[in-house]
């Protein structure tokens, strides 16, 4: 059996942190770190800065007052990315979202540098409309 790449680890952690400790996850950033969420919705846009980040990953909770998690299906990784698939589910606005979805991720000194989230599924701009 073959040890996972560290970045594949370091996206587990993350995962394991959404919603539970911001503070496992700014450590995870890089301090120019930039999350990007494609469309016109609610929450698309581009963070910069852990603080930033961790803002609006702290918003999918309280724009679904809590009810917005993830559930980590599958991680890939080398020395530069990392692409986290994952099954986002939630309730907002009488709107119920259970779709799968993709962060592509650049990886920087064991860190997340950029990451790109990729809705697979157009009920993502519904529920975040």
């Amino acid at each position: 059996m073959t040890e996972e790449h560290p970045n594949a680890a370091l996206t587990r952690r993350v995962f394991a942190a959404f919603g539970r400790d911001p503070k496992v996850i700014a450590a995870a950033l890089t301090r120019d770190v930039v999350w990007r969420v494609p469309g016109n919705t609610a929450m698309s846009g581009e963070y910069r800065g852990p603080r930033d980040v961790v803002q609006f990953l702290r918003r999918t909770g309280t724009e679904t007052e809590g009810t917005y998690h993830s559930r980590l299906h599958t991680v890939l990784a080398n020395d530069d990315w990392a692409v986290a698939i994952y099954r986002a589910y939630g309730r907002r606005n009488g709107i119920d979202l259970d779709v799968d979805q993709a962060l592509v991720i650049r990886c920087e000194d064991g860190r997340w540098k950029e990451i790109t989230a990729v809705p697979l599924d157009s009920a993502f701009d519904a529920f975040w409309a």
